[in-house]
C-alpha cells in the first residue's frame, strides 16, 4: 500500500471514533439543487400594497396601534378601513390571492393564527408516500408541498416570485403569526426568488418559524422568531440572501441558521469576489446556538450580537446530503460575541423536554436543546476551511472563544481515501479582541482558543491568550501565509476520544454522555482525568517497580561498586521526577491545564531518560527504547508549550502513546520475576557437596 494511502487509511480508522457526531447538528430535507446564482438581493418596495391583511376586532386593532407615532398611527387606521372593504383576514388567503411577480402583501397589526391551516392532514394529504426523518416529520418533495402546503405549514409561499410581505406596526411585536406548536412551519418559502420578509413575529412551531428553501435572493428585515423546537430563521439552498435587524431566541438549535448557502467560492482560497448570504445588525440570543449551519458557505456575518447561548455560533461539516461540504468560506467581522454560558441540559435531565412542545415552558425562558455542544463557547468551527474570523469582540465565556475541530470526510458520506482529511484547514483568526468588553472591563475567557490540532494552514493572531495547544501558528500576511505553522492529519489522542464520548448525546433518547464536560462532569468526573489517571496508575505502578528492583540489585551486590550505586542514583531521580509528571498529568486533565499537561510530559520524560540510561548497560534493546521514549515525551511537550513542530503528520502524542503502549509491555518482560544470582551460585554450590 503507498504511504499516503496507508496514512489515510490510519486517519479514517481514527477518525472514527467521531461518528456518532453527525447526529448534533443540522436537518434533514429534500435532494435540492443549489440557484444558478444569476439572481439578485431584492430591493423593499414602497407605495400602496397590493393585498391587505387584517382581522375585524376594531377595538382590539385600535388598542394596538394606541402609542404608535401619529403618522403611523393615521397610515394604520386607513388600511384598516380599506381592508374590511376588500381585505382578507388570514395571511394564506393573501398568498393565494397572488397571481404575478411584484406584488406587495400588507399584514395589519393583530395576531394571526391562520385557522384554517391548522387542522391535520385528511384523505390523501394523509397518506403521501414520502421518507419519514429522524424527527418524526416527512421529507416532502416540491410537488408534494403544493399537493398539501399545510401537512407542515401555517403559511405555505410556494413557487411566488418577487412578493413583499411587510407588517404595518412600529415593531416586529405588533403583528404576530403564530402556529401554537400545531405546525413544522409558521412560514414556508419554497422557489421563491426575490421574495422579502420585513417586520414581523413569527413563533411558537415544532421545528423553525421562517423557512427559506431553493431561492435566489432574500431579503429577511426586521423579523422575530422565538420558542421554537429547533430553529428561528432557517435558510437552505439559496443565494443572493440577507439578514438585517433580525432577532431570534428560544430555540433548540440555531436562532439562525443558513444552511447550505450557494458554494460559489470553493476552491478559490482567500480570493472571495462575494458572498452568497449576508447577516448584519442582528441579535441571537437564548438560543441552544446563536447562529449555526452545516455547509454555511459564503457567509458574510458582521455587526451581530449573539449572547446568552449555550454557543454563539458554530459551522459545521458533519450531516451527509448537505450540498456545498465542506463547510467553507465564512466571514465573521465586527461581532459581538459574549457570554455564551447558558447550560439548557438541565431540562433534559428533569425531562421538561419530554412533555409535548406546548406544556414545555418555551415562553418562560425553557430551552429544550437539540444539540449537544460545549456550553461557554464564543464559536465553534467543527470541520470549516477558508472561514475568517476578524475584529470580533468576544469575551466572557467560560470555556473557550473559539473552538476548532476536523471532522473527516466519511460522515458526510464520502469515503474517498483522499478526502478524509479535507476539513478544518486554513481557517484565519486576526484582530479580535478577547475577554474585554465595550466599556473596557476585563471579562476573560476560560481559553481564547481550543483547537484539537488536526488541519494545515490554520493561524491564529500572536495575541492570543490562553490556550489549547499553549502554542499556536501565527498569521503572516499575506494570506494564507504562515508563520511556524504544522499540517497534521490526525487531532490530539485525548481530544479525539474527548469528541467521541461527548458527541453521543441524542436529544430524543435524553441521553447526556457521562464523563463529557459539555454536560456537567468535572475533576475526576472528565474522560479526559480518568485516562491520566488510568495511565498514570500503569506507569506509577512500574515506576515503583523499577525502583524496588534496583534497590534490591543494589543491596543484593552490596552496593559498594561504583556503577551499581550510580545506576542506582539515576534511577532514583528520574523515579522523583516521574512521578512528579505523573501525579501532574492527572491535575492538569483535571483542570484544562495544558502547561500543565506540558510539563507533566517533560517530568516523564526525565524519568524514561533517566531509567534507559540506566538499564542500557544491562538491557542495552530496552534501555535504549526507554531513551526514546523519553526523548519523545520532551518532543511533545515542546510540542504543546513551544512550538508545533512541522513537517510531521501526526503529533508526538500519537507515536508517544503507541511508543508507550510497546513500552509497557517490554517492561513487563524486564519486571519478570526471574532467579538471582545468588540462587543460582547457592544451587549450584549444593550440587557439588551433593
Amino acid at each position: 500500500m503507498p504511504p499516503m494511502r496507508r496514512i489515510a487509511t490510519m486517519v479514517v480508522l481514527t477518525s472514527a471514533l467521531l461518528l456518532p457526531c453527525g447526529a448534533a447538528f443540522a436537518h434533514e430535507e429534500r435532494p435540492v439543487t443549489l440557484p444558478d446564482g444569476t439572481g439578485s438581493v431584492p430591493v423593499l418596495r414602497s407605495g400602496e400594497p397590493d393585498l391587505l391583511v387584517c382581522k375585524t376586532d376594531k377595538a382590539d386593532f385600535e388598542r394596538r396601534i394606541a402609542k404608535f407615532p401619529e403618522a403611523l398611527k393615521d397610515h394604520n387606521l386607513d388600511l384598516f378601513a380599506k381592508c374590511q372593504a376588500k381585505g382578507v383576514r388570514h395571511l394564506q388567503e393573501a398568498v393565494d390571492q397572488v397571481d404575478r411577480p411584484g406584488m406587495t402583501i400588507a399584514i395589519l397589526p393583530g395576531l394571526y393564527r391562520e385557522e384554517p391551516s391548522r387542522p391535520g392532514p385528511t384523505g390523501d394529504c394523509a397518506h403521501l408516500p414520502a421518507r419519514w426523518s429522524t424527527w418524526g416529520y416527512q421529507i416532502l418533495s416540491f410537488e408534494q408541498q403544493q399537493q398539501c402546503p399545510h401537512n407542515q405549514n401555517l403559511v405555505a409561499i410556494l413557487g411566488k416570485e418577487d412578493l413583499q410581505i411587510e407588517g404595518t406596526g412600529a415593531d416586529p411585536l405588533d403583528v404576530v403569526i403564530d402556529a401554537e406548536y400545531r405546525k413544522l412551519n409558521a412560514i414556508r418559502a419554497d422557489r421563491t426568488d426575490g421574495i422579502y420578509f420585513r417586520n414581523f413575529t413569527a413563533q411558537r412551531t415544532t421545528f423553525n418559524s421562517l423557512y427559506v428553501l431553493e431561492t435566489d435572493g432574500f431579503v429577511i428585515d426586521r423579523v422575530l422568531t422565538r420558542w421554537n423546537d429547533e430553529y428561528g430563521f432557517l435558510t437552505f439552498a439559496s443565494d443572493h440572501g440577507l439578514y438585517t435587524d433580525c432577532e431570534a431566541y428560544g430555540n433548540g438549535d440555531g436562532g439562525l441558521y443558513p444552511g447550505s448557502a450557494s458554494n460559489l467560492n470553493d476552491g478559490r482560497g482567500h480570493d472571495v469576489p462575494r458572498y452568497a448570504i449576508e447577516i448584519r445588525r442582528c441579535k441571537s440570543h437564548d438560543n441552544a446556538l446563536g447562529y449555526s449551519g452545516t455547509a454555511g458557505d459564503s457567509m458574510w456575518v458582521h455587526d451581530n450580537e449573539f449572547y446568552d447561548n449555550m454557543v454563539g455560533a458554530t459551522m459545521d461539516s458533519l450531516w451527509p446530503s448537505h450540498p456545498g461540504l465542506p463547510q467553507n468560506h465564512a466571514k465573521f467581522e465586527n461581532n459581538k460575541i459574549y457570554d455564551n454560558n447558558r447550560d439548557y441540559y438541565r431540562y433534559t435531565r428533569d425531562g421538561t423536554c419530554a412533555k409535548p412542545p406546548a406544556e414545555r415552558g418555551y415562553e418562560r425562558g425553557v430551552v429544550c436543546s437539540q444539540v449537544g455542544v460545549p456550553p461557554g463557547t464564543g464559536i465553534l468551527v467543527a470541520g470549516g476551511n477558508y472561514n475568517v474570523f476578524r475584529n470580533n469582540r468576544i469575551w466572557g465565556h467560560q470555556r473557550a472563544a473559539f473552538q476548532l475541530f476536523g471532522v473527516p470526510a466519511f460522515i458526510r458520506g464520502e469515503s474517498d481515501l483522499a478526502k478524509q482529511a479535507d476539513t478544518s484547514d486554513f481557517n484565519r483568526y486576526e484582530g479580535n479582541v478577547f475577554g474585554v468588553d465595550p466599556a473596557g472591563e476585563r471579562r476573560p475567557n476560560g481559553l481564547d482558543v481550543w483547537w484539537d490540532g488536526q488541519g494545515t494552514g490554520n493561524c491564529w493572531q500572536g495575541d492570543t491568550g490562553r490556550s489549547s495547544p499553549a502554542v499556536l501558528p501565527v498569521c503572516a500576511a499575506p494570506a494564507p501565509a504562515l508563520s511556524g505553522g504544522a499540517s497534521r492529519l490526525v487531532a490530539e489522542p485525548v481530544k479525539v476520544v474527548k469528541l467521541y464520548l461527548c458527541a453521543d448525546f441524542s436529544a430524543s433518547d435524553a441521553r447526556l454522555p457521562a464523563g463529557c464536560d459539555w454536560f456537567g462532569a468535572s475533576g475526576l468526573g472528565k474522560v479526559e482525568t480518568q485516562l491520566a489517571l488510568g495511565g498514570s496508575a500503569v506507569l506509577g505502578l512500574l515506576l515503583w517497580l523499577f525502583w524496588r528492583r534496583s534497590r534490591q540489585d543494589v543491596r543484593r551486590r552490596e552496593a559498594a561498586a561504583r556503577p551499581g550505586a550510580l545506576r542506582h542514583r539515576l534511577i532514583v531521580a528520574g523515579s522523583v521526577a516521574g512521578l512528579a509528571g505523573l501525579v501532574l498529568d492527572v491535575v492538569a486533565a483535571a483542570v484544562d491545564s495544558t502547561v500543565q499537561a506540558g510539563v507533566a510530559s517533560l517530568f516523564m520524560g526525565a524519568w524514561w531518560l533517566c531509567l534507559g540510561a540506566a538499564l542500557r548497560a544491562g538491557r542495552p534493546a530496552f534501555g535504549w527504547l526507554t531513551i526514546v521514549l523519553g526523548l519523545l515525551a520532551c518532543a511533545d511537550a515542546f510540542d504543546r508549550m513551544v512550538w508545533l513542530i512541522p513537517a510531521v503528520p501526526l503529533g508526538p502524542g500519537w507515536i508517544r502513546g503507541l511508543v508507550t503502549g510497546l513500552w509497557v509491555l517490554c517492561a513487563v518482560v524486564v519486571l519478570a520475576p526471574r532467579r538471582s544470582r545468588i540462587t543460582e551460585e547457592a544451587a549450584e554450590e549444593a550440587g557439588v557437596r551433593a
